[in-house]
């Protein structure tokens, strides 16, 4: 039991000086950045990212450190990672827009069906573990809501329990799908940001295949498939091709 105590003492006081760590460097990047030194801050700010601190507040203050040096790729990068970590910083939002404002490929975006609009618009506002969460306290509350129409003897708060307890119960229906299916959307569906100045887009995963297309450093590219050396590519415009994987920079493990 004394060494159960001991290595739990042990665990949480390395928890502790880690984040105290990364919370230090973390102030002296920012520091660095308001005294117009973005390198420095960059530097620092990836030390905190290998010690696996990362944070939506971490990506976006690294893109807007790129964003100060020209830095397209980089900048596009970081901003797509915050929003990765929290959809709901509009900061990384409203600077991803000027940030794409300095890339070279003008890519228009399919039209979006009804269903496409509502989602983007509402579901992916939150990310898979916090629709989890909502899930979790949708069960508490219907659980809590069912019990109090149980034990309830006046038919007036009866009815007022059983409604809201079955309201409660379909929400938690909703929000299980909804983390289920935003849970598969992000394990099957892989984005990568092009890095190359410029880089040809082939017909085939091969040097010698016919090119259909270039693209430029800062571009957002969905990844349908890879081989070998190859990833099979989708533009927003609905356009594929096979580009070289040391040109991209995948958003997703």
């Amino acid at each position: 039991m004394k060494k159960i105590f001991f290595f739990l003492c042990l665990l949480s006081s390395t928890i502790f000086v880690a984040q105290t760590s990364a919370r230090k460097l973390f102030e002296n990047a920012n520091l660095l950045y308001k005294e117009g030194k973005f390198e420095e801050a960059i530097k620092l700010y990836k030390q905190i990212e290998a010690k696996d601190s990362v944070s939506s507040t971490l990506y976006y203050n690294l893109g807007n450190s790129y964003y100060k040096l020209n830095n397209v790729a980089n900048t596009i990068y970081n901003y797509e990672k915050a929003l990765l970590l929290n959809p709901l910083n509009s900061d990384a939002a409203n600077n991803l827009e000027f940030a794409k404002r300095m890339t070279i490929d003008n890519i228009e975006e399919l039209p979006k069906t009804f269903l496409q609009r509502l989602e983007i618009n509402y579901l992916q506002k939150l990310s898979y573990n916090e629709w989890a969460l909502l899930a979790v306290v949708f069960s508490f509350l219907a659980a809590i809501l069912f019990l109090l129409f149980y034990f309830s003897t006046i038919s007036n708060k009866k009815r007022v329990y059983f409604l809201t307890s079955i309201v409660s119960f379909f929400l938690l229906i909703f929000s299980i799908f909804i983390t289920y299916h935003q849970y598969q959307k992000a394990k099957n569906t892989k984005y990568a940001i092009v890095f190359s100045p410029k880089i040809s887009v082939n017909n085939a995963p091969t040097s010698n295949s016919d090119e259909v297309f270039e693209l430029h450093e800062g571009t957002k590219v969905q990844v349908l498939d890879a081989l070998d050396d190859w990833k099979k590519i989708k533009l927003a415009d609905g356009k594929i091709g096979w580009i070289s994987t040391v040109s991209i920079k995948m958003l997703t493990d």
